[in-house]
């Protein structure tokens, strides 16, 4: 449909007939006479006096004609496309990666090969990002510190290469900040709903390092309505080659299982174990599942300006008119009879 964005612009239509009809007319001159007493030589242009009233009229028709066009110009028509639906659920998305030096374990298995536990992540995360259409999602990191990578966003493609282009120690190698990494989530999403507030932890060891206790932080979560989802990652055992054969381990003996479930409880979230690539794939789909906040629907219409047109043609008729008394034929004269 059309429709136009300023519409009061169309009540200046009339404004040429109100100013014809307020202001006086100009003085023709109808007081000035001139005798010619040989009439011959203005015979020739008598056809051209008959012919200036309809001259006159058109010129009139078009000026008037454009004046429209002007108007209708001004009050700024455009076409309204159909109504599109933003595919907005109302969830906001914090996730929060370990990238300590722990995350180099090579426990997982990815398309037949051993990796170690960052990259698997990265995949499966990577997939899980793409997946959350309509979510805002944003990126911490954390090591020894924790920084935010990503603030908030739509833009699912540019975190997933933010996570992608990740690397371990990039934000310390030698410990794991878990308590920092919540902290960080509860600042950034104090303005966020309440009930829209969802963290997503990941880590593989234990808290030594940052300036905040992880149960301290996940009170100040709880009071904030922050609900936070903790996920443990790593293999329970392990077979390590050495001198004295082939041996079983447990790679993830320094991960805090007992902390992380607590966190979760205290924020009303859950407690998740990944201990290979499948479970993780699995904890995925199951946050894939969390109930969405309703929100107002979010509409929206494209448009597209159609005032080019009426201008264009307007612009057209004015140069058309300008051009008519220098298209029209001169009238002839004859020589004087003295001659």
């Amino acid at each position: 449909m059309i429709e136009f964005a300023w519409p009061w612009v169309l009540l200046s239509l009339p404004l040429p007939l109100l100013v014809r009809w307020l202001l006086p007319a100009a003085d023709a001159g109808e007081g000035a006479a001139l005798r010619v007493p040989v009439l011959d030589d203005f015979r020739l242009g008598e056809s051209a006096r008959v012919a200036r009233p309809e001259r006159r009229l058109w010129h009139l028709a078009l000026a008037l004609l454009a004046w429209a066009l002007l108007v209708l110009a001004a009050a700024r028509p455009q076409w309204l496309g159909e109504p599109i639906e933003l595919p907005v659920s109302g969830r906001d998305l914090m996730l929060a990666v370990d990238l300590s030096g722990s995350m180099r374990e090579t426990d997982f298995e990815l398309a037949g090969r051993q990796v170690d536990r960052l990259t698997a992540t990265k995949q499966v995360a990577g997939r899980f990002i793409q997946r959350r259409v309509g979510d805002r999602i944003g990126l911490i990191l954390f090591g020894e510190q924790a920084y935010l990578q990503a603030p908030l966003t739509f833009d699912r493609e540019t975190v997933r290469s933010l996570l992608d282009e990740s690397a371990i120690g990039l934000a310390g190698a030698e410990a794991t900040a878990i308590g920092d990494a919540i902290g960080l989530a509860v600042k950034r999403l104090q303005n966020v709903k309440e009930s829209s507030r969802v963290l997503i932890l990941l880590t593989d060891g234990v808290n030594n390092a940052g300036a905040v206790d992880p149960l301290k932080a996940a009170e100040l979560a709880a009071q904030a309505g922050l609900k936070i989802y903790t996920i443990g990652i790593g293999a329970d055992q392990a077979l390590v080659r050495d001198l004295f054969g082939t041996r079983r381990v447990n790679p993830s003996r320094d991960l805090d299982e007992k902390t992380l479930k607590a966190i979760a409880e205290r924020t009303g979230g859950r407690y998740f174990r990944a201990r290979d690539t499948g479970e993780l794939a699995q904890i995925y789909v199951l946050l894939d599942q969390l109930e969405p906040i309703e929100q107002e629907k979010q509409v929206f219409r494209p448009t597209r300006a159609l005032f080019i047109w009426p201008l264009a043609t307007a612009l057209a008729l004015g140069a058309v008119l300008l051009a008519l008394p220098l298209l029209s034929p001169l009238p002839r004269t004859r020589a004087a009879h003295a001659r």
